[in-house]
């Protein structure tokens, strides 16, 4: 599989299709996170559903380790940020979305250009959201790290 494309996966929660929270798509989630918070590292968004999302970053020469090795931070804060987009399709674009806790598993030297991740979502709460990022780079069938994690929504206000 060529490092620049996405694979081919078909998005679903136990076998079926979740929508994605109105107004949620891969463009809208880009055009979010520049406004929201322009400094940030921002992967590219390529499919959104309300259980999963699928990222790209593209590997900045600085974040290669000695031996051509993709850092553990870079690889850390993909995760984080696949786990925040994922967030948007289950409840909305919603910047005070935020993380309680992850964990990362590095599994394999992580080479090449072009991270992926694919978060999905195990569980969707009234305020917790858990959920399992995959990254690799090149295949998804070995990845180079596996993470699991839980983000916070913001409480709903009512007038």
């Amino acid at each position: 599989m060529p490092n620049e494309a996405p694979p081919d996966q078909t998005p679903s929660h136990r076998g079926r299709l979740v929508p994605a929270a109105q107004g949620v798509t891969p463009d809208s989630i880009g055009t979010f996170v520049a406004e929201q918070w322009p400094d940030a590292l921002a992967a590219k968004c390529h499919e959104v559903s309300g259980r999963h999302v699928l990222v790209s970053l593209a590997v900045k020469p600085a974040w290669i380790r000695p031996g051509g090795f993709i850092s553990g931070p870079t690889q850390f804060t993909l995760a984080d940020l696949a786990l925040w987009y994922v967030s948007f399709g289950a409840i909305g674009l919603e910047a005070m979305a935020l993380t309680s806790e992850l964990s990362i598993r590095f599994v394999r030297p992580a080479i090449g250009s072009t991270l992926w991740a694919r978060a999905t979502l195990d569980s969707v709460g009234k305020r917790n959201l858990v959920g399992s990022v995959t990254i690799w780079t090149d295949d998804p069938e070995r990845p180079t790290a596996v993470c699991q994690g839980t983000y916070i929504a913001p409480p709903t206000r009512t007038a």
